[in-house]
């Protein structure tokens, strides 16, 4: 005989923690609408891994409002209680009322008439039941604490650390050391046993010297990491568990149904560029920049008109495989009046061979280009013999030498120079700035590539002239 809806419901709690995220989310906000989304259960997977012991460090990063605490410092708890009654939790906040908040959503389902006919093992000991630790009937428990609250002989099987860093807090340095430091002499030595337990650690990224960027520098290979920024820098597969992969293509959302496009636009207008690179994408950029600073740049309110002896210079830095969903090609449009130069234009786009070469040659005419720059290597190298045999470009094929790293730090001269300039406002200048600012620590560097291409060139093509003029 099939089994009866109810039945099929209650297997389905017990065994399958997405689902059991579900059910607790109509506990702790009735009312409001469960919006089901791939991203929850991507988080449900890792953390069953965790109850498996298949990971034994988990980070996971993802932007705010995005059901991050209830599933990880409500649900889990409450899940694994439920299944192993004798598990002792430590679950850990950046203030003590948020870590009671958590405590009491999860006090709350474990409480419900719908847990205690799923679990009918567990029950809350009425003799061991407070506001930031309640105990089972089987000496298991969840206790509830805040970053640099007290943990002196206390300890637990499971540690969750959700948000231990306030935002508004961040930018201070003392505060992120005392944090690192409290997780590096307190925390981190409060297992019960260090070779079967296990640490969580859920947050949006707020600073490079966070407390991910700080477990990370130090030991990378130690964690795994689940992370999900608002908007897909990059195609990839995300497991979700049971065999079963979302594929999230480049450029889209992670919950368009409550967050789509439009209203991410609207947040990246009203924060600075940073704050959105960090708290949404999960990618923070040093303050004021790594290798090159932000108060090196000037800003020009009105774009530049062409004047007699100016010349217009496009810098192409082309995806390594035309044909690969990861690579960006990108064009840098510049302006240079004796050692000024001013950035018209970013274009920064996923283009086939054939629209890349097109691209090349309406925006040379459409921008004037006296000369338009493209790096002789991978697919570079194709286009400049593609369009070389047409002549409709003034092409100069750039050869590069060296590291990236070692490319860029020679042009550092004219930026910290303050010869660079960059309009007030302009649709690409936020995602410009966010890569030139995190490089070498950013994720892509394809704009700082087309960057210190034009401004090695223009270097030395000032040295070419002065030195044809000295000569004459």
């Amino acid at each position: 005989m099939n089994a009866d809806p109810k039945t099929l419901l209650r297997a389905a709690l017990r065994k399958d923690l997405a689902s059991f995220i579900h059910r607790c989310f109509l506990t702790v906000s009735p009312g409001d609408a469960f919006l089901n989304n791939w991203h929850i259960e991507a988080i449900a997977h890792q953390l069953e891994r965790v109850l498996r012991g298949e990971s034994q460090r988990l980070i996971i990063n993802i932007p705010p409002r995005n059901l991050k605490s209830i599933c990880v410092s409500v649900a889990l708890p409450a899940f694994l209680l439920g299944l192993d009654p004798t598990q002792r939790i430590v679950c850990v906040s950046y203030s003590i009322e948020l870590a009671k908040k958590h405590a009491r959503d999860c006090r709350a389902i474990m409480e419900s008439a719908w847990y205690q006919e799923l679990f009918p093992k567990t029950r809350i000991n009425p003799k061991k039941n407070t506001e930031v630790e309640f105990e089972t009937t089987a000496r298991g428990g969840r206790l509830a604490t805040s970053v640099s609250g007290t943990l002196t002989g206390r300890g637990g099987n499971l540690i969750i650390i959700d948000d231990p860093l306030n935002p508004k807090e961040a930018m201070s340095e003392s505060m992120r050391t005392a944090v690192n430091e409290w997780f590096d002499s307190t925390l981190s030595s409060r297992l019960d046993q260090k070779t079967e337990g296990a640490i969580i650690l859920v947050m949006q990224r707020l600073h490079c010297d966070d407390l991910v960027g700080h477990l990370l520098d130090r030991d990378p290979l130690a964690w795994d990491v689940l992370r999900l920024p608002a908007i897909a820098e990059v195609s990839e597969e995300i497991e979700l568990g049971h065999g079963v992969v979302h594929r999230r293509e480049a450029g889209e959302v992670l919950h368009p149904e409550r967050e789509p496009k439009s209203v991410l636009d609207q947040i990246k207008r009203d924060q600075t560029s940073l704050t959105f690179s960090a708290q949404y994408q999960q990618a923070p950029v040093p303050p004021g920049g790594a290798l090159i600073r932000r108060d090196w740049f000037r800003s020009y309110s009105t774009m530049p008109a062409r004047q007699p002896g100016d010349i217009i210079v496009q810098s192409w830095d082309t995806a390594s495989r035309t044909n690969d969903s990861n690579d960006w090609s990108v064009c840098t449009t510049w302006l240079v009046r004796e050692q000024q130069s001013y950035l018209l234009d970013v274009l920064r786009a996923r283009l086939e061979f054939p629209d890349l070469r097109r691209e090349i040659i309406s925006r040379s005419k459409l921008a004037g280009a006296d000369y338009v720059l493209i790096e002789d290597a991978g697919a570079g190298s194709h286009l400049i013999q593609d369009l070389n045999r047409e002549g409709h470009v003034p092409l100069i094929p750039i050869r590069p030498v060296g590291e990236k790293i070692v490319r860029l730090q020679a042009a550092t001269v004219v930026i910290e120079g303050r010869r660079i300039w960059l309009p007030e406002s302009a649709d690409w200048l936020a995602d410009f700035l966010v890569e030139v600012l995190a490089f070498p620590r950013g994720r892509f560097d394809d704009q700082v590539d087309s960057l210190s291409q034009f401004l090695n060139w223009a270097a030395n093509r000032s040295w070419e002239i002065s030195f044809e003029i000295i000569n004459l």
